[in-house]
C-alpha cells in the first residue's frame, strides 16, 4: 500500500518553505521553497501564490494532511468576502509604535496588559496595527469585517475560503500574539479588540491542538487532504524540536528569539517577555529581537569578506573584542522597545580598532541582545540550563563558538533543518492520526561552557549593557 505523507509549511517573512514528511518517523522526502516579496507590508495573495507554486513542485497526490505555520503578528484585514482590504502589515513593520504606546496607556499601563493577555503591546503586535489602520486609513478600516493572521488566512484558503463557505480558524499559539486573545483565560478579549480598532471584527475560531479543521478544497492545491489548524512560526519550531526542562531555544533568523516550553502562563509587566501559548496546550514565554542573522551579513559587508572570512576574523579576536562593543539596533528594536533606535559602536580606541575586534563585536552584540532575553525569562521564573541554537545564523562557526562566552551556558547547535515547517508537518500528522507523533529531531554539536566562558560572559554582557543603556 502506498505511503501517505504529510506536508508542513513555513510561510515566513522571506519565503514559503514546504516539506513533505513520512508521518512514521518525521523524515523529509521532498521539499521546495518560493521567495516572498521584500518589505514590511505584503499583499497576502503573494503568499498564496508562493504556497501553491511550492506545493505544485513537491507534488501532493500522496499528501494526506497539511498544516501551515506562519510569521506571527501580521495583520490580514479582510472585507466581507475575505479579500484583503490592504496589504498585510508584517511583524517587523514599526509604524504602529505610537499606537502601541497609546494602547498601553489607555488600558492602565504595562501591568494591565500583562495581566490581561500576557504581553505588553509593541509595534509588532497585531492590536497595534489595527489601531494604526483605524487612525491612518479610515476608509480601509470602514471596509474591514474580519482580521486574520497570515497562517489563518492561508489555512482558510486551503479549505476553499469564502467560495467553499469555510469558517476561518486559528490556534492558541498564534492567537496569543495578537494582543486580543488571552493565555490566562484561553479566550478572546473582544473589549481589547474594540479598544484597538474602535469596533469589533470577526475573528477566527480557535481550534484545539491536533484538531482537523477541515479538508483541502477540491479545486485547491491539496484536494481532500486533512487540514490542521496551523500555528505561529515560533510555536512550530518548538513543536518540531521538543525540549527537556531547562532547554532554551534561541533562533537566529530575520528576527532573534529565545523561548522555552512552560507549564504556566507568564505575565511580565516590563514587556520584555511575551507570554505566549504554544501549539501543544502549554505555554511559550518568548523574547524577540528585530536584529539577528542579518547583523552578521552587515558585519561581513563592512569588512569586505565572505561569511567564512568573517568567521575567521571574529574567532581571531579575544572575548570582549578588546572593549569594542556593537549594539546592533540596525532596524530599530522590539526588545527593548526602541523602534526608532539605530546601531551604536562604543568603546572604540586606537588599541582595539582592528578588523578582528569589529567582527567579534558584531557577533557578541547580536548574541548579547538574546542573552538579555535569557535573563528576562529567568526574571519571570523560567530558568535555563542549556541553549539550543537554530536558524540560519547558527550555521556561523563564529556564532557557535562564541555563544557560550556570551550566554555562559552550554550551547547545543541543532543540525540545519526547516524546523518551523517540520513542526507544521508534525501537527498535520497529529490531525491525520489523532495522536501526536513521537519524532526525534537529530541533535548536532554540543559546546560546553567552561569556567572561562562563564567569566567572559559576565564581562562581555556588562560592557554591552553599559553601552546599550
Amino acid at each position: 500500500m502506498p505511503t501517505t505523507y504529510v506536508a508542513g509549511v513555513d510561510s515566513s517573512t522571506q519565503a514559503t518553505k514546504v516539506v513533505v514528511v513520512d508521518p512514521d518517523d518525521g523524515s523529509v522526502v521532498r521539499e521546495a521553497r518560493r521567495a516572498h516579496p521584500e518589505g514590511t507590508e505584503v499583499d497576502p495573495r503573494a503568499w498564496w501564490t508562493a504556497l501553491c507554486d511550492a506545493l505544485s513542485e513537491v507534488g501532493t497526490d500522496d499528501v494526506g494532511a497539511i498544516a501551515v505555520a506562519g510569521q506571527q503578528h501580521g495583520m490580514v484585514l479582510c472585507d466581507a468576502r475575505g479579500e484583503p482590504v490592504r496589504d498585510a502589515l508584517l511583524w517587523n513593520d514599526t509604524r504602529s509604535a505610537d499606537a502601541a504606546h497609546d494602547l498601553v496607556e489607555e488600558l492602565g499601563g504595562p501591568g494591565a496588559w500583562a495581566d490581561a493577555v500576557g504581553t505588553v503591546p509593541v509595534a509588532s503586535i497585531t492590536a497595534t496595527k489595527l489601531r494604526w489602520t483605524a487612525r491612518a486609513e479610515p476608509a480601509n478600516a470602514e471596509r474591514a469585517r474580519s482580521v486574520m493572521l497570515p497562517h489563518d488566512w492561508l489555512t482558510w484558503r486551503l479549505r476553499g475560503g469564502a467560495r467553499a463557505g469555510a469558517d476561518p480558524t486559528t490556534d492558541r499559539g498564534d492567537a496569543s500574539g495578537t494582543g486580543y486573545w488571552s493565555p490566562h483565560t484561553e479566550d478572546y478579549r473582544p473589549d481589547l479588540l474594540e479598544l484597538a480598532f474602535g469596533r469589533t471584527l470577526d475573528v477566527p475560531r480557535v481550534a484545539t491542538p491536533g484538531e482537523a479543521v477541515g479538508r483541502g478544497h477540491e479545486h485547491g492545491p491539496v484536494p481532500g487532504a486533512v487540514v490542521a489548524p496551523g500555528t505561529g512560526d515560533n510555536m512550530g519550531a518548538a513543536l518540531a524540536i521538543g525540549t527537556a526542562p531547562g532547554e532554551l531555544i534561541v533562533s537566529l533568523g530575520t528576527s532573534g528569539t529565545v523561548f522555552v516550553a512552560a507549564d504556566r502562563p507568564t505575565a511580565d509587566p516590563s514587556g520584555l517577555v511575551a507570554g505566549f501559548a504554544d501549539a501543544r496546550g502549554r505555554y511559550l514565554p518568548l523574547v524577540c529581537t528585530l536584529n539577528a542573522a542579518r547583523v552578521l551579513g552587515v558585519g561581513a559587508t563592512l569588512l569586505g569578506v565572505d561569511p567564512d572570512g568573517f568567521d575567521e576574523l571574529a574567532l581571531s579576536a579575544e572575548p570582549g573584542a578588546g572593549g569594542l562593543v556593537l549594539v546592533p539596533y540596525l532596524e530599530g528594536e522590539r526588545t527593548p522597545d526602541r523602534p526608532d533606535a539605530t546601531g551604536t559602536v562604543g568603546g572604540l580606541t586606537i588599541a582595539n580598532g582592528t578588523r578582528e575586534n569589529l567582527a567579534r563585536a558584531v557577533v557578541e552584540g547580536m548574541l548579547c541582545g538574546l542573552a538579555a532575553g535569557v535573563e528576562a525569562l529567568a526574571d519571570v521564573g523560567v530558568e535555563g540550563s542549556r541553549v539550543l541554537l537554530i536558524g540560519g545564523g547558527s550555521r556561523s562557526r563564529a556564532v557557535a563558538t562564541i555563544a557560550p562566552a556570551v550566554f555562559g551556558l552550554d550551547v547545543e547547535v541543532l543540525a540545519p533543518a526547516e524546523y518551523v515547517a517540520l513542526g507544521a508537518a508534525r501537527q498535520a500528522a497529529w490531525a491525520l492520526t489523532g495522536d501526536e507523533p513521537d519524532w526525534r529531531i537529530g541533535r548536532d554539536t554540543v559546546v560546553e561552557a567552561t569556567d572561562a566562558d562563564r567569566d567572559a560572559a559576565r564581562h562581555v554582557r556588562a560592557a554591552y549593557a553599559k553601552i546599550a543603556g
